[in-house]
């Protein structure tokens, strides 16, 4: 994996353990994060995997 930087703070972001709240739902999951500003970087794999999953089982409902 690429090292990727913070636009806003200009420091390396680190894998953490980071909570995301998303139409109601709660996922913890570890995604690269900013040490200083707590920016999170949501890669395309976070969305496919698991946010779509999360959408298509609200569809259903």
């Amino acid at each position: 994996m690429e090292e990727l930087v913070c636009s806003k703070c200009n420091l390396l972001l680190e894998m953490k353990e980071v909570s995301i709240d998303y139409l109601g739902h709660h996922l913890v999951e570890r995604a690269p994060r900013c040490p200083k500003c707590g920016q999170i970087f949501i890669s395309e794999e976070l969305v496919e995997d698991k946010i779509t999953i999360l959408e298509t089982s609200l569809e259903e409902k």
